[in-house]
């Protein structure tokens, strides 16, 4: 189906459409590279999980209220 010299062109291409083509002059096509990078961009970082800080006096914390509420 493809040749080996197709398909590196058609990567190239594709990459040329999504770092360069809201640079072209036409409107719809400008418009879908936009998209299509946001899109590609958005699914790069949910590849990655948010990484929640840890909370270094959260079992202190606990321990404080389980005494406040034992002196209830």
């Amino acid at each position: 189906m493809f040749s080996k010299f197709k398909f590196p062109l058609l990567i190239v291409v594709f990459l040329l459409f999504v770092l360069l083509g809201d640079r072209i002059p036409f409107q719809p096509i400008g418009n879908a590279s936009l998209q299509t990078r946001t899109t590609l961009n958005n699914f790069m970082l949910g590849l990655f999980p948010k990484k929640q800080p840890k909370n270094p006096y959260e079992r202190t914390e606990k321990a404080i209220e389980r005494t406040e509420e034992g002196n209830q």
